[in-house]
Formats: structure tokens, C-alpha cells, sequence
């Protein structure tokens, strides 16, 4: 190789390093171009027929398909005429404003002596479902002491399974224990009523006189205390041995029971 051949080798390297740019070959981010927006990541909807079987393992819902509503089915239409027509009926039969209290309006009851007497008298023959052996003619504060004590006393005391009660006395303007010469019973005001003894659902007649030590007549006497002012039985005297003498007269010293 002549000199001048060598001389030209070694200057190619020099001019292909002179011509080189001076930036990376990598390109530029532009300036003007946004930064692409992060998405939130939503899970997809499940399928109704999932939703139902999660509804059901949560609340013990039985599933019937895919389309099957939560909301309980709507009742026979026979069903709900009966019940419109129980409604009616009771409605028809209510008297002091209780659908419970059902009978009918007596008016005033003028008394034969001074002292007896009923201004707004009412003639009740079922009280909470539990019948009257007979019309009790009383007013209205003494046929709501009743059905509250029905309910809250008598039927749990024998485990909701009295179907009547024997009703010895109502209204009557009479001296108390129809003793000459005593004060107004609280029977000629309309403010009491005996009871005698309660049928239960099996027939059997639970007396006063016969089943006084039976737990659940104990239960029943206790129980009059509060709805009733006056509760009078076996243990107070002689004239109450066989029934329940109950009354809504007013005590300066509180309710009287014995």
C-alpha cells in the first residue's frame, strides 16, 4: 500500500465520527401530547341468577330462578277476603273503641235506687277472642280493665288456651254482697263483674271453688291487680270463695287485692 492509500484509511473513521449527531437516536417525548388517563378497573355486574343465590345465602332466600323477585309472593285473593271480611265484622261488633271489646252499645242505664246506674253502658260478649258465658252489661273502663287483663293475665297464666269465661255477675243495683243496710256494690255503677271459672280449648270448666290451689288460677287472681283497682277472691272472705270479684273503683290507698 502507498502512503497515500494509508493516509485516506485512516481519515474515513475521522469524517464518519465528525458527521455523527450530537443527540441520542433515541426520539423525544412530545411537549404538547397529555399523559393518557388511569381508568379505574370495576369488576363486571354479575348476572342476576348470582345475585339472588348471594341474596339467598345471606338471608336463607330460596331461589327459584333468575328471575325470581326477593319480595314474598302476594296472598290468594280468597285469603285476603276472609280477612277483610273478620275485619269487617269485628269492626261491625266493637264497642269502646276496641276491636277486641266486642258487643254492642247499651246506653244509659237508669238505677232503680239512688247511687245505681250507668251513664254509657255497654253489653260486651267476647273480650281478645275469648267469649262471655253470658252478655256482661258494664261501662267501658271496666270492659277495657277486662280485655287487658284476658290478654296480658289470664291466657299466659294457662298458656293461651282459654276459650270462655264463666261470668257469675254483671251489672245489678244491689247493696254490696247484698247485705241490708250496705254501701252500693260496685256492680250497680257498672264498675264490676265476677268471674267464676274459665273452658279451656279441651272442654275442661277450671272452676274458682274447685281449682282455687291450681297454679295457673293463683297466676290469673295475681294478674287482675293492676287492670282491675278491686280484686277480691277466695282469700278475702266468705262471699268470694267461688269467683273473682273484679272492679275499677278508685282507692285513695291504691289498688285493693286479696
Amino acid at each position: 500500500m502507498t502512503r497515500l492509500g494509508a493516509i485516506l484509511l485512516l481519515a474515513l473513521p475521522m469524517a464518519a465520527m465528525a458527521s455523527a449527531p450530537d443527540t441520542s437516536p433515541r426520539p423525544q417525548t412530545r411537549l404538547d401530547t397529555p399523559a393518557p388517563a388511569v381508568q379505574a378497573i370495576r369488576p363486571n355486574p354479575r348476572p342476576q341468577s348470582e345475585q339472588m343465590a348471594a341474596m339467598a345465602r345471606a338471608g336463607s332466600l330460596p331461589v327459584t330462578g333468575p328471575d325470581a323477585s326477593a319480595r314474598p309472593g302476594l296472598r290468594p285473593p280468597e285469603v285476603v277476603e276472609e280477612a277483610l271480611f273478620k275485619r269487617r265484622k269485628l269492626r261491625k261488633g266493637a264497642v269502646c273503641g276496641d276491636l277486641d271489646i266486642q258487643g254492642e252499645e247499651a246506653g244509659p242505664v237508669p238505677g232503680r235506687i239512688s247511687g245505681c246506674g250507668i251513664d254509657g253502658a255497654v253489653r260486651v260478649t267476647s273480650v281478645s277472642g275469648v267469649r262471655l258465658s253470658q252478655p256482661a252489661l258494664i261501662n267501658c273502663p271496666t270492659a277495657k280493665a277486662l280485655n287487658k287483663w284476658v290478654r296480658k293475665g289470664v291466657q299466659p297464666a294457662f298458656r293461651k288456651r282459654v276459650v270462655e269465661l264463666r261470668v257469675a255477675a254483671h251489672y245489678a243495683c244491689r247493696p254490696r254482697n247484698n247485705q241490708s243496710g250496705a254501701k252500693i256494690s260496685e256492680h250497680g255503677r257498672g264498675n264490676a263483674i265476677d268471674i267464676s271459672g274459665f273452658v279451656l280449648k279441651s272442654g275442661e270448666i277450671v272452676t274458682v271453688l274447685n281449682d282455687w290451689g291450681r297454679r295457673a288460677m293463683k297466676k290469673a287472681h295475681r294478674t287482675a291487680c293492676g287492670p282491675f283497682s278491686t280484686v277480691l277472691g277466695p282469700n278475702s272472705d266468705r262471699f268470694h270463695k267461688d269467683h273473682f270479684h273484679l272492679d275499677t273503683a278508685r282507692h285513695r290507698g291504691g289498688p285493693y287485692c286479696r
